[in-house]
């Protein structure tokens, strides 16, 4: 099953070149509680041999994936939009809130996993000082993970993500470092860039309905959006802000 190749993609996780002075990795799958909720996560949503289309970030941050181990989604998506209980400390994060609001706008986390496996360029994350840091931001690290990188997305495509296209969540360095590579690896036929979250939410909140709606038209499915609405609305316990926006939305 492809759950059981996923979760053995994470516990397997490591960087092995030494890293710039002052710069550590977060590998939350050494946790077992955060592999178990991962394994619940993955057997919930992966538990077939459907190939999915890749979504590639940059990299986990300490309140998202860094937490959970599953990308771009923070234990209060975890626990209201996903179904999955867990302890972990009730924060929020900005990249996970458009990205859920995303999907439930797209037909909800069944839906939207079924074909799609969001990951990242660098699985594992970095901090500096006790903040986040992107691969990018130092030339030197971005030297060092690029073997890990290289082997990372190898690794994801031989389990079953398909390669015709993929979108990358970063429209600036992170879909210029990942075209590098494709240029020289030749995973994909074609990449599609798509505005990082995290920029959407902190300098164009104004536009946040805009960026869902090309978001959607990107992944080829805005035309189904309407006639799931008031399904998903009905369907999906959310939050009233989060629901007046997807209401909002069409």
């Amino acid at each position: 099953m492809l759950s059981d190749k996923i979760l053995s993609f994470y516990k397997e996780l490591e960087i092995h070149n030494p890293l710039p002075k002052g710069i550590l990795v977060m590998n939350p799958y050494r946790d077992q509680y955060t592999m178990d909720l991962c394994m619940k996560f993955y057997k919930k949503y992966y538990h077939d041999n459907s190939p999915r289309t890749l979504l590639l970030g940059i990299n986990p941050g300490r309140f998202g994936s860094g937490k959970t181990g599953i990308s771009f989604t923070d234990p209060v998506k975890l626990e209201n939009e996903c179904g999955i209980q867990n302890n972990l400390t009730k924060k929020t994060e900005l990249s996970a809130d458009f990205i859920y609001r995303m999907i439930i706008t797209y037909g909800g986390p069944v839906a939207f996993y079924n074909k799609y496996f969001i990951s990242s360029i660098s699985p594992l994350g970095f901090t500096k000082n006790g903040k986040n840091m992107n691969y990018y931001d130092d030339k030197h690290l971005e030297k060092s993970i690029t073997s890990f990188a290289v082997e990372s997305i190898n690794k994801l495509l031989s389990i079953g993500m398909e390669t015709q296209r993929c979108f990358c969540i970063g429209e600036g360095k992170n879909f210029k470092f990942l075209t590098q590579l494709n240029e020289k690896h030749r995973w994909f036929t074609k990449i599609i860039p798509l505005a990082h979250p995290r920029y959407i939410m902190q300098y164009q909140r104004k536009q946040l309905n805009k960026h869902i709606r090309m978001y959607l038209e990107k992944l080829n499915l805005y035309s189904q959006v309407g006639m799931c609405f008031s399904a998903i609305i009905s369907e999906y316990s959310i939050c009233g802000n989060l629901r007046e926006g997807i209401q909002n939305l069409l």
